[in-house]
């Protein structure tokens, strides 16, 4: 078996695929997604898997480590960060920058994730020198659990992350991905793990991972392919 961990922003697109590439190789693919943070320090830590699959600063981290072979980093899919608010609740015009911010000073809360989409949603908040005025208001998801389950409990008025984590939730409803001009974009990459003893059978899933076979399924869980298939050397 194939055995493999990832960030929760992938998990169910991963499982499709996945699924699809051992109904014609025959050889059996397992996958734990978990937070990322979680993943890459269990990856730093040395457990046994064939290949992780993360945001791609967190791969290029993990190959200048050691912990991922070098130059076997394969971008697999683009991921846009979403807005959504509690079902039932007024949903805010985020058409424009100036209407988001807007839009997000009104809200008495706010929730965002641990991983590459709250990075960049703090780093927005910098620039718009709204982080000191923000800090009591808001909320970061445990790593592992989806803002959308947050959004769905009525902790929080706003929830931002990855439009794949938060369009298949139950409870809540999905305003749209943010606008053009302050749009968080991630590309989630893949890479073998140098504890990997299959790393042949390995190279053949990812590349059908990355493939156009792959296209419409990326697009069903509300990411974009990455055009061609091309390992990047690290």
């Amino acid at each position: 078996m194939l055995k493999l961990i990832s960030s929760m922003a992938t998990r169910q697109l991963l499982a499709e695929l996945a699924a699809r590439w051992q109904a014609t190789s025959g050889i059996e693919v397992g996958i734990e997604s978990v937070g990322g943070v979680d993943a890459a320090r269990r990856v730093q830590a040395g457990e046994a898997f064939d290949g992780v699959v993360l945001a791609g600063d967190a791969i290029d981290k993990l190959i200048a480590g050691g912990q991922v072979v070098a130059g076997s980093r394969v971008d697999l899919v683009q991921s846009s960060v979403a807005l959504a608010v509690k079902s039932g609740a007024p949903v805010p015009d985020i058409s424009s920058e100036a209407a988001l911010r807007s839009a997000i000073e009104a809200a008495p809360s706010i929730g965002y994730s641990t991983g590459p989409s709250g990075v960049a949603l703090v780093k927005l908040f910098e620039r718009w020198g709204l982080s000191k005025a923000f800090q009591s208001r808001t909320v970061q998801a445990p790593p592992g659990v989806p803002v959308g389950v947050l959004l769905a409990r009525g902790e929080v008025a706003l929830g931002f992350q990855q439009l794949s984590e938060l369009m298949s939730l139950e409870g809540i409803t999905v305003v749209g991905v943010l606008p053009q001009a302050v749009a968080i974009s991630t590309i989630f990459s893949a890479a073998v793990c140098a504890a990997s003893t299959q790393r042949e059978e390995l190279a053949g899933l990812l590349a059908f991972m990355a493939s156009s076979d792959a296209a419409k399924v990326k697009r069903k869980h509300g990411m974009q392919e990455i055009e061609f298939f091309k390992p990047k050397k690290s």
